[in-house]
This record gives C-alpha cells, sequence and structure tokens, in this order.
C-alpha cells in the first residue's frame, strides 16, 4: 500500500514531509504515477512548430516519464500535442523536426493526419470492426500562454485556472513578443531529490544567508507569500534604485516597486518575471538523488539584462545547488525525521508539502 502522509493544513503546528519521503524508492515511484501523470508539463513553445504542417517530437520528462510525443501544427493552423506512438505495433511515428503532409509509421505504413486521425492502414481490408476510434493517436490536453504550450497526460486539474492567477499580475506584458535566447539558457544537474529542489525555491528564507548579492537587490523585510490551489507567487521588492516593474494605472501592485515576481505551479514549473523578461525553470526528476533543472531565458526588453533581481542567475543556481546538495546528504541520516515550518516565511513549502501528500493519497 505504501506509506502516508499528512501534513497538518495549519503552519503553525504543521510538521514536515518526513525524511522517509525523500529516501524511499517506492515514494519515488508513487510520485511518477499520482502526481506527474496527473498534472501538467511544460511542452516547448510555438516556434518549434511555427508553420502549418510542422512536426516536432520530443520526449515528456525522459528517464522518468520519458513519454513520447509530437507536437503538430495542421493546414488550418490548429496546434496539437500527440501521442507519437502508432497504434499498430507501438512504432515512433514522427522522427524528426520538420515539414510533412502526414503522419505516416515506417514501419508498417499506418498514416495519421497531423490532428492525429487515423486515415489509412495498408494490408487492413479484411480485418474486422476496423477501423475503430482508437486506431487514432492520443491527443493530450494542450494549453498555451504567450509563446509557451503545456500538456497533460491524465491533468487533475484545469492549466487554465492557474494561467488566469499569473495574468492578474503578469497579463500587461507583452507575452507573445517574449523570445528564446539560447545563450543565456542552460540545463543543471543537481544530486538531490526533486522535491529538496523545490523545497529550497519555495521560500525566501534562506535569501540573507545564502544568496549575498540577490539579498543586496531585494527588501528581504517586505518579502511576500500568496498561496493558490495549485500554484503559489513570491513578490521580491526593491528599493526605487533597482530596476523595478513599469506596472500600468490600475495594476494590483500599482506604486508597488516589484522586482520580481517568482510563480510556481505543482509540481515542477517555475516562471520567473523579471523586467527583461521570463526565467522559465522546469525540475526534471532523474531518479531519487538526481534532478535536471532547465533554465530557459525569454527575452521581452534586453536593455535591462544584467539588472535588478535578474541578475546573474547562474550564481544564484550554483548557490542553490550547493545548499540543496547539502540536504540530500542530511536527509539521509537516521536520526532527522523532519521539522517545522516558519509560520512567516514558510507558507509556499508547507502548500507545497500539503499537495504532495494529498495527491499521494
Amino acid at each position: 500500500m505504501g506509506e502516508k502522509f499528512h501534513v497538518d493544513s495549519d503552519i503553525r503546528k504543521a510538521e514536515t514531509l518526513p525524511a522517509a519521503f525523500y529516501r524511499d524508492s517506492e515514494v519515488f515511484d508513487r510520485i511518477r504515477e499520482s502526481i506527474f501523470l496527473k498534472t501538467w508539463q511544460f511542452a516547448g513553445d510555438d516556434n518549434l512548430v511555427k508553420l502549418p504542417g510542422s512536426v516536432y517530437p520530443f520526449v515528456l520528462l525522459d528517464s522518468f516519464l520519458t513519454e513520447p510525443m509530437v507536437l503538430t501544427r495542421d493546414k488550418d493552423g490548429e496546434l496539437h500535442c500527440l501521442s507519437n506512438v502508432c497504434t499498430h505495433r507501438a512504432n515512433l511515428v514522427s522522427l524528426g523536426a520538420g515539414k510533412v503532409k502526414k503522419l505516416t509509421c515506417m514501419y508498417h505504413g499506418r498514416r495519421f493526419g497531423l490532428d492525429g486521425k487515423f486515415e489509412h492502414m495498408p494490408e487492413f481490408a479484411d480485418a474486422e470492426e476496423f477501423p475503430r476510434p482508437c486506431e487514432d493517436l492520443y491527443a493530450f490536453p494542450l494549453r498555451k500562454w504567450g509563446p509557451w504550450l503545456f500538456a497533460g497526460l491524465n491533468p487533475a486539474f484545469d492549466f487554465q485556472e492557474v494561467l488566469d492567477i499569473m495574468n492578474e499580475r503578469i497579463g500587461f506584458l507583452p507575452l507573445e513578443e517574449f523570445a528564446f535566447d539560447e545563450s543565456l539558457s542552460k540545463d543543471y544537474l543537481v544530486h538531490a531529490h526533486w522535491a529538496l529542489y523545490c523545497d529550497n525555491y519555495l521560500e525566501g528564507f534562506h535569501v540573507p544567508f545564502v544568496h549575498e548579492g540577490l539579498n543586496k537587490v531585494l527588501d528581504y523585510g517586505s518579502y511576500t507569500t500568496e498561496i493558490y490551489e495549485h500554484c503559489n507567487l513570491q513578490i521580491g521588492y526593491a528599493d526605487e534604485g533597482t530596476e523595478i516593474f513599469d506596472l500600468p494605472p490600475g495594476h494590483v501592485d500599482e506604486g508597488k516597486n516589484v522586482a520580481a515576481y517568482y510563480y510556481w505551479v505543482f509540481p515542477n514549473m517555475m516562471f520567473n518575471f523579471y523586467p527583461w523578461g521570463l526565467s522559465l525553470n522546469i525540475v526534471r526528476p532523474l531518479d531519487l538523488n538526481r534532478t535536471k533543472v532547465s533554465f530557459l531565458s525569454y527575452v521581452y526588453d534586453p536593455g535591462k539584462l544584467g539588472k535588478g533581481a535578474g541578475t546573474d542567475l547562474e550564481k544564484v543556481e550554483r548557490e542553490d545547488e550547493f545548499v540543496v546538495e547539502n540536504v540530500q546528504r542530511g536527509i539521509r541520516s537516521s536520526f532527522y525525521r523532519g521539522g517545522r515550518f516558519s509560520p512567516k516565511r514558510e507558507k509556499g513549502v508547507h502548500h507545497f508539502h500539503r499537495l504532495l501528500s494529498a495527491y499521494l493519497k
């Protein structure tokens, strides 16, 4: 049956998830089935399939979910996220990005439209009750926000609810103009459990102790966290001498010196908005003790790069890695069971642990 976890809804009384959560391989496997298969994942941006007839095969969370998928844009310009597994004998259908008229499996010639609908299969004239609806490629739920695409395998909630929350503050920005900058993007290998990385992200408590440079541009005393159902928001404020957002009249934070909006979406996506653009961080579990973190930079205003809270993100990342990997070593201790939450500074971590425990039930 596996261990059950409980995190009290009252943060003043609550204890963190126990060390066993991070150490147990059976729990790690349950996370795959109970959490990642029921939530949403970043699938890329629409520039990957910019023109009608474009296809882009990829593997979602390789080495963890390892789900073969393909993004397509049909002749009418509609976007689709499809299973890349042929419904005949499970061969991969699309083997490379490019432009095509149809999706045709090279194994036995089964053909599909770019919307995933079955169209033709050689040597099946004598098959009874064929074709059936299950001959179509499975179509995954897909949501688009700005240039970014998100897919759900079997999602337990509507991603639009999350997008509506982020749009309350970010909607004034011209998201479609955010351009991917490969030179500012990078993958990091962290030798720690993926949830420990998220734990660290979800609180600003450590900033004065770990990030000397970041602490100089953020007002730690004003740092706030807002909790929603499947996401939360940390807001970093700064003084007038630091790069801040030019918020429009009527904005919920009008008159405030906002240096950064840090959105986290359950279970593993981080949207870090700065005046220059977005650093999108995807936390990808590899195994119980290893995590790949992808930093994807989308620039809106290049003139603001290198200023304010969004400066030297690699240095901040390396500082976080150092701490998280030390926590990973500590979590292996036979004498550590779990801890308590700071009611003032660890609301985001408490929220995360509550969601994890709820989904694992």
